[in-house]
């Protein structure tokens, strides 16, 4: 490797770097066993982040129009607390909220399939946080999906 590859080489990133030098990383949901293309993969950020904008848009619009009457500190509190009811319930029920099936996801647990109640609430009260969910592995799964031993998947 000559200097300009070894300076160059922190603007595309260590996993860049990493690939470079012959290490393969795989795709995306291959440690899971799943397909990297299509129904059942790994969701991509960019529709993950879609759904999320839908519906906290969702709740903060409920929470304006029928519990505050007008935006502020309480309107955002009462949203919060709209998006934790709606994911706990909606994920824990059919397995997506509004957000994700507009997007075409799906949240399931990766031993049976399905997400129990217990395992939703831990998911939505760590999404709640935000922290846990801007931490990824190389699966693309947030820590709040890998502490709930859950993947969100395209349908």
């Amino acid at each position: 490797m000559d200097k300009r590859q070894a300076i160059g080489s922190w603007l595309s990133g260590p996993r860049a770097a990493a690939e470079d030098a012959g290490v393969d990383f795989g795709y995306r949901g291959q440690q899971l066993g799943l397909p990297e293309e299509g129904p059942g993969s790994i969701a991509r950020p960019g529709r993950r982040l879609g759904a999320l904008a839908v519906d906290w848009g969702l709740c903060v619009l409920i929470a304006y129009g029928l519990i505050t009457d007008g935006y502020g500190q309480a309107t955002s509190n009462w949203a919060l607390l709209l998006f934790f009811v709606l994911g706990a319930l909606t994920v824990g029920t059919v397995g997506f909220t509004p957000g994700k099936r507009l997007f075409g996801l799906r949240v399931v647990a990766l031993e049976s399939g399905t997400v129990n109640p217990l395992r939703a609430l831990l998911r939505t009260a760590l999404l709640c946080v935000a922290i846990p969910a801007l931490i990824w592995d190389r699966d693309g799964r947030g820590l709040h999906d890998r502490l709930a031993q859950t993947v969100e998947l395209r349908i």
